[in-house]
């Protein structure tokens, strides 16, 4: 190691006027907008109401509550995904279920989509496959109160026409011991 100090270069003035970088910025903004006049046919845009954008299979857009064949919500109100939940946008509200075999059921289950960060939490922590992140990315609302989905709205909207049956059989869960 030797002792001598290190010097610093300093720069010119010429690289700390902004000028030029906002010059150079406008210069590139400006040559985009004449390319896409010209060439429209090859701009990438889509007429939003008319067409629509497909998303992938796995886009994770507004929150499904699936139901057993028998048209029950699959929902055993445990709170995981409420626990589970970053933002605190679910809230459930428990009680015993009827039928003595069955523990407990949500008889109020609400989802603050304002709230919502769409991370899939919710969706990796319920045990019994409740709770889905499904295909719908419009949520259309007048104010904030639109946006607080209950029971009724995330398992039977109309567009699930009888709601989106679960993949988990609750004989293969008894035999299990889940």
């Amino acid at each position: 190691m030797s002792d001598t100090p290190t010097v610093l270069e300093q720069k010119p003035a010429s690289s700390q006027w902004y000028l030029i970088g906002i010059t150079k910025g406008l210069v590139i903004t400006f040559s985009h907008l004449i390319k896409n006049i010209f060439n429209k046919k090859q701009m990438m845009t889509i007429n939003y109401p008319e067409e629509k954008y497909d998303y992938s299979s796995r886009f994770k857009g507004n929150h499904i509550l699936t139901v057993k064949k028998d048209g029950a919500i699959r929902c055993t109100a445990c709170m995981l995904c409420a626990t589970n939940c970053p933002a605190e946008c679910i809230k459930i509200t428990a009680s015993e279920h009827p039928n003595p075999e069955v523990e407990k059921y949500p008889i109020s289950y609400e989802i603050d989509m304002l709230r919502c960060v769409f991370c899939g939490y919710c969706e990796e922590a319920c045990p019994v496959d409740a709770i889905r992140l499904g295909p719908e990315w419009q949520t259309p609302g007048l104010n904030g109160a639109d946006f607080t989905y209950d029971i009724k709205h995330l398992a039977y909207r109309a567009n699930l026409k009888g709601g989106v049956q679960s993949v988990v059989d609750d004989k293969e869960r008894l035999k299990a011991g889940i």
